[in-house]
């Protein structure tokens, strides 16, 4: 075989193309069969995104059942069901500690290297698809897919000049998230040119950017994608850095609650974040670029009804007032004393300021209802997963082979599927490149 003939190009060696590799490798392998498979990676050095998630300690799946983890897919859980099964979470943990990396899981079933270095999770998948036989090629980049004349294979040209010939290719080149790290959106580019149509794409698991937050140059307000690097007001630094515990989080759009979480919540350089603020910015961004109107409503004391929490800040403020120590105080000064009883220090700045009347008989309901307009989102420069891709009615789910293009193959973030934070979106990448991968090698 020619020194560029493969049997099987898979492009991208991020999550989703180097568990390809492995899967198509082992197939060949296990069937006695001297297939030739090769990875082309972009980027000098594969798995580039793989080491900046969990702000590196790399939650690489979740344990949840099937019937859990669905509810974690958009916008059609059932396409990744066979994928899935084919590669539960166990088994990609089992995969992994096969191949020498001990592993932990940790609360709410997310599974971490035991080293909690990302970076072993990336050498763990390149020893894995190499031991299995696969080749990688770092610092390839493809330019170009196309059928051959005789419709029995691809052509693949690189922008070094190089060119490749194989029976199947897997496009495995992620989504638009991060672009420093290589997902410049080339599959979506390459399916389109071979006839697939992709779904609208928008980012994902991002900050969601309240109104005031961030200032332009200009002074003018900012709407819509709002980039990372824009300066935080003053509002902004207020709340900044402050990390909300089990709290509540509603998502309104147009008037309407659209969906409601608890848990943790952060207010970073970006806007709302944290486990609960990137599950609702799915919605919230995708609302925001389709014009409708978007708030967030936040419940600081979610565990306590609404009547309760209102005697129980009576009974507060009664005592601070009968204090003798503050007879002689004005109002305001009392009221400064209330709050850190019922507020983190850190936060009562903001909370004051972007709640201007609130009094000590207006607390309770500010407290549980505290709204803020959003008027944008941080774009793909830092959100963590790319929404929409290529079209899954125009992929076959048991195989991920395209049904306009036979031998063509997708799986990872490219196709129309992102999921929740939590390991999600790995396990995801991984099941669909498995599968695609011994999909290919059958």
């Amino acid at each position: 075989m020619a020194n560029n003939s493969a049997d099987i190009i898979i492009i991208g060696g991020g999550a989703a193309g180097l568990m390809a590799a492995a899967g198509a490798a082992h197939t060949y392998a296990s069937r006695g069969i001297s297939g030739r498979v090769i990875v082309l990676e972009k980027m000098l050095r594969p798995g580039r995104k793989i080491m900046i998630t969990g702000k590196g300690r790399c939650n690489f799946t979740n344990l949840k059942q099937w019937n859990e983890f669905s509810g974690h897919i958009h916008p059609k859980p059932n396409f990744l069901k066979p994928s899935f099964y084919n590669l539960t979470s166990e088994k990609m943990i089992d995969f992994l500690e096969s191949h020498g990396m001990e592993t932990v899981v940790e609360r709410g079933d997310r599974a971490f290297p035991a080293s909690h270095l990302s970076s072993e999770v990336v050498d763990t998948l390149v020893k894995a698809a190499q031991e299995a036989g696969a080749e990688l090629i770092c610092n390839k980049e493809v330019s170009e897919i196309v059928r051959n004349a005789e419709d029995t294979g691809f052509n693949i040209r690189c922008v070094d000049g190089a060119a490749y010939t194989c029976g199947k290719v897997i496009i495995c080149t992620g989504g638009l998230s991060y672009p420093k790290t290589g997902s410049t959106g080339d599959g979506y580019r390459w399916a389109e040119s071979m006839g697939h149509s992709i779904r609208p794409l928008f980012p994902s698991l991002t900050a969601m950017v309240p109104e005031g937050y961030k200032t332009s140059e200009s002074g003018k307000e900012i709407k819509g994608h709002i980039d990372r690097s824009t300066p935080v007001s003053e509002i902004g630094r207020s709340l900044c850095g402050n990390q909300l515990k089990n709290v509540g989080l509603s998502l309104i759009i147009d008037g309407n609650e659209v969906q409601n979480e608890f848990g943790d919540l952060d207010f970073t350089d970006g806007g709302i974040e944290g486990p609960i603020g990137f599950k609702v910015s799915r919605r919230c961004v995708n609302a925001i670029i389709n014009g409708s109107k978007v708030s967030a409503v936040i419940d600081l004391k979610p565990a306590v009804e609404y009547e309760d929490l209102y005697v129980r800040i009576g009974t507060l403020w009664n005592e601070v007032s009968k204090d003798k120590r503050n007879a002689n105080k004005l109002y305001k000064d009392r009221f400064k004393l209330l709050l850190p009883k019922v507020l983190p220090m850190s936060l009562i700045p903001a909370f004051t300021r972007l709640n201007p009347n609130v009094d000590h008989k207006t607390l309770a309901k500010a407290l549980k209802n505290w709204k803020m307009d959003i008027v944008g989102y941080v774009g793909y420069e830092r959100c963590v997963i790319t929404a929409g891709g290529v079209n899954l009615d125009e992929v076959t789910a048991k195989t991920l082979e395209s049904k306009l293009i036979p031998g063509l193959y997708f799986a990872g973030e490219v196709l129309d599927l992102d999921a929740d934070t939590g390991g999600y979106n790995l396990q995801t990448a991984f099941s669909t490149g498995y599968l695609a991968g011994i999909s290919a090698a059958r």
